[in-house]
């Protein structure tokens, strides 16, 4: 049995696992120039959602960032909607 309660919440944890990867990768793991492209290619993916799905995301990241006892995680997560392009700029 999953631990987790549908696709969507298992993809959108899976899909902040490798961004926070590809965030916290030093130089020497990753190229930075890649590192740059597949985080630049997840904002781009992730601006084209929907306002529905965009809503849908937005919750899951809360709550993870609220369950999540890694200071560095729990900001990398708080930051996560205006990083990745799921609010807009404030103004």
């Amino acid at each position: 049995m999953s631990e987790f309660p549908s696709l969507t919440h298992a993809l959108a944890e899976g899909l902040v696992d490798v961004l926070w990867f590809v965030e916290s990768c030093e130089d020497e793991q990753m190229d930075p120039d890649d590192a740059v492209r597949v985080l630049e290619d997840a904002a781009h993916l992730m601006g084209r959602l929907s306002p529905d799905q965009r809503g849908e995301l937005l919750d899951l990241i809360d709550a993870m960032a609220a369950e999540e006892t890694d200071p560095e995680r729990r900001e990398f997560l708080e930051d996560f909607p205006e990083d990745f392009g799921l609010v807009d700029d404030p103004a």
